[in-house]
């Protein structure tokens, strides 16, 4: 399922001695993170008694490697290293096989993702909201919203009078902004109606 890397189990072996917390054992745990490219990982250590019953247990020689069901598919070949360097330095947990689709390429794909960094998330931030490009078509943006702007009942407001104004008068080359955001599955809407 997961690689624990030599570098990786040396140091976490490292820190079990140094801290005195000798029969730990190390989680990993994996979500989606804000846009479909991101996955956030998590490290943590696990007392013994703190296992839970459902989850995956690796043996990595010389300590166990915890894995609960949810995190369990965005795991599957995942690689646990130890990294030291000017730029990075620590545990570092990378997993190309769930990374998601490919990130949209080429200038107008860029244009749209430094309108998108810049100026719209910075301004649909204080709502709990995102916006994240999920493809470039004959000059089309497909969009997703995430956050507290997927499942809102203002979305279609913040498309048309917002986010394609501000893409539209920055890019003048874009023809059209589309929403293909699964609105139906959010869960914490900033405004849902009939509130």
């Amino acid at each position: 399922m997961i690689t624990i890397t030599a570098s990786a189990k040396d140091k976490f072996l490292s820190i079990l001695g140094d801290e005195e917390r000798e029969g730990h054992g190390l989680r990993v745990t994996a979500s989606r993170g804000v846009t479909p490219y991101a996955i956030d990982f998590g490290l943590g250590f696990v007392a013994p008694g703190e296992e839970n019953d459902n989850d995956e247990v690796i043996d990595a020689e010389g300590f166990k490697v915890f894995i609960d069901p949810d995190s369990a598919p965005l795991l599957a070949g995942a690689v646990v290293d130890f990294v030291s360097g000017l730029s990075e330095s620590g545990f570092k947990v990378t997993n190309v096989k769930a990374e998601g689709p490919p990130k949209p390429t080429g200038p107008l794909a860029d244009k749209i993702q430094q309108v998108l960094e810049s100026r719209v998330n910075p301004s649909i931030r204080s709502h709990g909201g995102m916006v994240s490009l999920a493809d470039v078509r004959d000059d089309v943006a497909y969009l997703r919203f995430g956050g507290g702007c997927q499942g809102c009942g203002m979305v279609d407001v913040t498309l048309k009078q917002g986010v394609g104004v501000m893409l539209k008068e920055s890019i003048p080359e874009l023809k059209g902004v589309m929403d293909i955001t699964d609105h139906a599955s959010g869960e914490n809407p900033y405004y849902t109606a009939g509130k």
